[in-house]
């Protein structure tokens, strides 16, 4: 598994863990739902401090996404 993939499982994981849409996510990272469903679908490829927002929206540390 690559980290793309890694990174989008356990965002998945993690958002359907508190039961959220992607829509919920991406308002408490300040993003848009569009690119949550590209990153979790391995279209896009985030940059750290994206990974940071949506860690933080999560309440996790960031390498735990890539962990």
């Amino acid at each position: 598994m690559d980290i793309r993939q890694r990174l989008a499982v356990n965002i998945v994981r993690l958002r359907k863990e508190k039961s959220w849409s992607q829509e919920e996510l991406a308002d408490r990272a300040g993003l848009h739902r569009t690119y949550i469903s590209a990153v979790e679908r391995c279209v896009r490829n985030p940059t750290i401090t994206v990974v940071a927002k949506i860690a933080g929206a999560l309440g996790v540390e960031t390498g735990e996404l890539l962990s």
